[in-house]
């Protein structure tokens, strides 16, 4: 699942929300937020403005 995400993070070349990305994985936002909460942990996700996330550079 982070991967999908991460990798839709990085396609959308601006900021989503984690309802952003749940929808275009057809996957429920809790899943997706589950996942952004790792993707932070390992410093691969970074929130540029609040409920917002994109790639970390």
């Amino acid at each position: 699942m982070e991967n999908k995400v991460l990798e839709v993070l990085v396609n959308a070349g601006k900021p989503l929300r984690p309802g952003d990305i749940a929808k275009e994985l057809g996957v429920d936002s809790k899943e997706v937020s589950k996942a952004i909460a790792e993707l932070k942990k390992e410093g691969k996700v970074m929130s540029p403005k609040r409920c917002y996330y994109a790639p970390a550079e």
